[in-house]
């Protein structure tokens, strides 16, 4: 009691389920809840919606699953009360045993479904409801589109939704599917669900929490908690909260060859896990290695289901061995007792690169640790940015991609079939007023309808047969798929699916053999299936090319870190261990670029060709967003990057400075080719110009563009 006599409240374990508390200290063997675990107790015990917000391997899923499994017996929910949601099939296969033993120690069930679930297996569980489904959101709504299941019975009793890596969704379309779906399913059982989402270090948290929440944003109760973070007002957190102590090494190695010599010699007897950008330097660099006599095994998204899990159970349970990876590893899947992160070039994000460096430092006494191998000049310059920008606390805020124009197209097909008829006049309620999915929705419906998508008849809307004709194949399957895949050919080697590889690999000419390069193996290809999309190898000894193409638009960096690159050749060092490669090539940088970086402003150079280049270290978007402001004065068939604009070769200074003036006020989206609109999933379900304007909204970076016409622009041979 306190001197007032007003009761204290009891140590967050207390809150929870006595047979629960029992098996956290007995069977566990945990001396108490971790600082996340205690602090998200009362929340969610109390219904709030909530972001929980930790670093990789910090008790993210029991903060979420006590509670919940407390509120559960409490209240005596029944049937499927808890949904848990993943973006990869493999995390949730990774959670499952660990989501079922804490159900089971109070009489309670978990379930898995997903694509790779059998149909006895699905059967089951529509049979025995679960009272926790593991799932993605495309699994959730093929479950909502399927005649095979009786969504409103099988979630009547939903109450909660769990949303692990939710900053994986919320940068991307994925998020705003995810959104749409949660809204739907709430409509179609009558009551708002309480939603949690689990989430790695992001910039802006309390942004996140207000996009989970939806269209509840204004009515529920809801809050961070992050204790290791020290957020403002706005949410953000402070200077310095994001970055861990670590052990950071920075080298310059100069190539792929040279990357795996290092690593190969490099400590022998650890696990090490790898991150590469692309799929093939995984597959150059996993050749590599084995060629070296490395035990290593490989993940990417066009390795077959079997090569990916045998990788991860085979590295869960080896030691001197090193996995190489692209992002596919980044998110919570369990790898086992790592003892180092390797990563070749930069990640993309600062925020990636605080998940990889997370995989690090769980066994007691051991440090966070990662070391960075520069291929070239390129990759060391973004390294030191990135590193520069992490060593003060900064991380990208988490942003929705604006107009997501295409995922509504494909949100008012998948209400069709799921509903096989809705009122003309009553769609928009499916959705609750969740911002794009309402009025702004009305000429996309009116699209639909004209072309055939959809049919009206009475009042009510349904599935046209332009819908049935595209997306009908295995009974719309392609639908609740919210990405566009590139086409890619299966590779098997007898009956055993090894992967997926681009076709060109298969049509472009070659002299002698064709040979390609996937699991870090190299194949002869022996018979290639045309109508199928197969082709058949049989294993040979080096040669093979390893090549994968991506459909539409792919962004370079953002302002921020090209702004960072900028600090970096104007003498900013991160406080992080250089090698002495790693010295020597920065100062070579420095050398190289000291007549296109000042720090008061932006600098126009002009080559011996006669080419003017306009230097506004400005990021991808904001440089494209500036090209077509000024197109006027820049040249047309540019390709776009991070660092620099050309301009015409006649530009003269004060021609610049009247352009830049007048373009301030009237900033314009950046072009858009049909290839890139061709990346955008759904976009043949939109009119021509929404499809375009939705994309040129996403290229652009109108704050980035702006900031850069405020600074001050000099001429190498004087100032303007």
């Amino acid at each position: 009691m306190s001197e007032g006599g007003t009761p204290l409240p009891a140590p967050a374990v207390d809150q929870l389920d006595p047979v629960l508390v029992h098996h956290i200290v007995n069977t566990l063997g945990w001396p108490g809840l971790r600082p996340l675990q205690e602090q998200s107790v009362e929340p969610l015990l109390a219904g709030e919606d909530a972001i929980l917000l930790a670093p990789t391997a910090g008790g993210k899923t029991e903060a979420a699953a006590f509670p919940l499994l407390s509120t559960m017996t409490r209240e005596r929910w029944s049937g499927t009360s808890v949904l848990y949601l993943c973006p990869l099939k493999a995390l949730l296969n990774n959670l499952l045993a660990r989501l079922q033993t804490y159900a089971a120690w109070l009489g309670r069930t978990a379930e898995l479904w997903h694509g790779d679930v059998t149909t006895g297996r699905r059967r089951k569980i529509l049979a025995q409801r679960p009272d926790i489904l593991l799932t993605t959101p495309e699994s959730l709504e093929a479950m909502l589109v399927s005649t095979h299941v009786d969504h409103r019975a099988f979630f009547a009793g939903l109450r909660a939704v769990v949303v692990d890596e939710v900053h994986a969704f919320a940068g991307d379309d994925r998020g705003w599917h995810l959104l749409a779906v949660l809204e739907r399913l709430q409509h179609a059982i009558g009551r708002p669900v309480q939603r949690v989402g689990l989430s790695a270090t992001v910039g802006n948290p309390a942004d996140l929490l207000h996009w989970l929440q939806g269209t509840g944003a204004a009515e529920r109760a809801a809050r961070v908690v992050a204790p290791h973070l020290q957020t403002g007002p706005s949410g953000r957190p402070a200077p310095d909260a994001a970055m861990p102590s670590a052990d950071i090494q920075l080298d310059h190695v100069g190539s792929v060859d040279n990357a795996a010599t290092v690593i190969a010699a490099l400590h022998r007897g650890e696990k090490r896990l790898v991150f590469c950008e692309s799929r093939r330097l995984v597959e150059e660099l996993g050749e590599k290695l084995r060629a070296k006599g490395v035990t290593t095994f490989l993940s990417h998204a066009s390795l077959s289901v079997d090569q990916r899990r045998q990788a991860e159970q085979a590295f869960a349970e080896a030691r001197d061995c090193v996995i190489v990876s692209t992002s596919t590893l980044e998110l919570g899947i369990d790898v086992g007792d790592l003892d180092r992160v390797i990563q070749l070039d930069a990640p993309s994000t600062v925020a990636s690169f605080l998940q990889r460096l997370g995989r690090t430092g769980r066994r007691p006494g051991s440090t966070r640790n990662c070391l960075f191998l520069a291929l070239d000049e390129d990759g060391l310059l973004d390294a030191a940015a990135l590193l520069l920008q992490w060593s003060r606390g900064w991380v990208e805020p988490v942003i929705a991609p604006p107009e997501p124009r295409h995922i509504v197209a494909q949100q008012l097909l998948a209400l069709c079939l799921q509903e096989h008829r809705v009122g003309d006049r009553l769609w928009q309620q499916w959705w609750n007023g969740l911002g794009p999915f309402g009025a702004p929705a009305e000429p996309i419906l009116r699209h639909l309808i004209s072309q055939g998508y959809l049919d009206r008849d009475g009042g009510l809307l349904f599935i046209g047969p332009e819908a049935e004709r595209r997306f009908g194949h295995r009974h719309f399957m392609n639908l609740t798929a919210v990405f566009t895949a590139p086409p890619q050919f299966t590779v098997l080697h007898g009956r055993a699916q090894i992967g997926q590889t681009d076709p060109d690999l298969l049509t472009e000419k070659v002299d002698g053999p064709r040979r390609l390069l996937l699991a870090g193996r190299s194949w002869l290809v022996t018979y290639i299936d045309w109508q199928r999309k197969r082709c058949f190898v049989e294993p040979t000894d080096g040669g093979g090319k390893a090549k994968w193409s991506g459909l539409g638009f792919v962004g370079g960096a953002s302002f921020e870190l090209t702004r960072a690159v900028r600090e970096v050749l104007l003498g900013a060092d991160p406080p992080v261990a250089l090698t002495k490669r790693a010295v020597r090539c920065l100062a070579e940088a420095r050398d190289h670029f000291a007549e296109h970086v000042h720090p008061g402003g932006t600098v126009v150079t002009s080559a011996s060709s006669g080419q003017v280049r306009w230097w506004t270290w400005g990021g991808h978007r904001a440089n494209a967003t500036l090209a077509s402001t000024l197109s006027d004065i820049t040249v047309p068939t540019q390709r776009m990057n991070d660092c620099w604009l050309r301009l015409r070769e006649d530009i003269t200074p004060q021609a610049l400075k009247k352009a830049l003036e007048a373009a301030v006020g009237r900033l314009c989206l950046p072009e858009v080719d049909d290839h890139a609109v061709r990346g955008l999933k759904f976009s043949e379900a939109l009119p021509v110009r929404l499809a375009h304007a939705t994309l040129a909204r996403r290229l652009a970076d109108l704050d980035g563009a702006r900031a850069v016409l405020e600074e001050r622009v000099r001429f190498v041979t004087g100032s303007l």
